[in-house]
């Protein structure tokens, strides 16, 4: 018996992991401290490889956690990944899509707007360059595991590639660790939640996944919703799904972004009884590069 279970992505060089189960007692607290400690371990490795591997210092990753105790859903996100919960609509046999996490990109003007009050004397800490806002013009996400060369001075410098540096000196943190957390109570007519990168909701709007999953209950609902994104990239370029993917795959990153998701069903017999068993719940995984 296990009292929570926990549940996420995490894309570090184009990988995707789900977390491992644990016990213990969950707050908003604790889920902090852990993708700390995370982040505390990566600056580490790069102290420790910085030597022989400098370019680790711009490598980075999107983070995004869910984790169930005592009946309620905590998410955890750094980045631009998306949580989206599919809920019953009374006994109408409809869904609705309800998004549970918040996204720190710079196209989004509360973003904007934050990077500025954090950045009061940097009229550069955000620049629109070929249509996309970016931080310091480099990097869209203003929150991230990683990316310490956007976080220590000391590895914004060489022998990074010099499209990484920044020309004025670097004052204080540019991008952060610190994670986005909310909870959310669950209810009986929550039925499933969608986990994706940025990659899937670049192609299909909350409710379109939503009403995919719906539509296909456990039946390969990831791969059906990659599928979808991908036939949708196919068409934004007027080409069919099936040349797209004939492309090979470090050419067609020009095509559409990675694309990771979960789609977990909720067990509510389980969560009502606040114990999981293995498997943890119904979860369906896919991966696209």
């Amino acid at each position: 018996m296990r009292s929570w279970s926990c549940f996420g992505i995490l894309r570090l060089c184009g990988y995707a992991a789900i977390s491992a189960e644990a016990q213990g007692v969950v707050t908003a607290e604790t889920i902090q401290r852990a993708f700390h400690a995370t982040e505390e371990g990566f600056t580490a490795l790069v102290s420790e490889i910085w030597d022989t591997y400098p370019q680790i210092a711009t490598t980075g990753s999107c983070c995004l956690v869910g984790v169930i105790f005592q009946q309620t859903l905590f998410v955890a996100n750094l980045g631009d990944s998306r949580v989206v919960l599919g809920k019953k609509v009374g006994n109408t046999g409809e869904i609705a899509a309800i998004q549970l996490s918040t996204e720190h990109n710079a196209n989004n003007e509360a973003v904007r707007q934050e990077l500025k009050e954090l950045h009061p004397n940097d009229p550069q800490i955000i620049v629109l360059k070929h249509g996309v806002w970016r931080v310091k013009g480099i990097i869209q996400v203003s929150r991230s595991i990683g990316d310490v060369y956007m976080k220590h001075a000391k590895y914004n410098r060489e022998p990074i590639n010099a499209k990484f540096r920044l020309p004025e000196p670097m004052n204080m943190p540019v991008l952060s660790a610190n994670p986005t957390i909310l909870s959310h109570p669950l209810h009986p007519n929550d039925s499933f939640l969608i986990f994706a990168s940025d990659g899937l909701w670049e192609h299909l709007s909350n409710e379109k996944a939503v009403d995919i999953v719906h539509s296909h209950p456990h039946a390969g609902s990831a791969k059906r919703l990659v599928k979808a994104a991908l036939q949708e990239a196919a068409r934004k370029r007027e080409m069919r799904y099936s040349d797209l993917r004939r492309i090979d795959k470090k050419v067609r990153r020009h095509f559409h972004d990675d694309i990771t998701v979960i789609v977990l069903f909720l067990n509510h017999d389980l969560v009502s009884r606040g114990t999981v068993q293995d498997p943890p719940l119904s979860i369906r995984s896919a991966l696209e590069h």
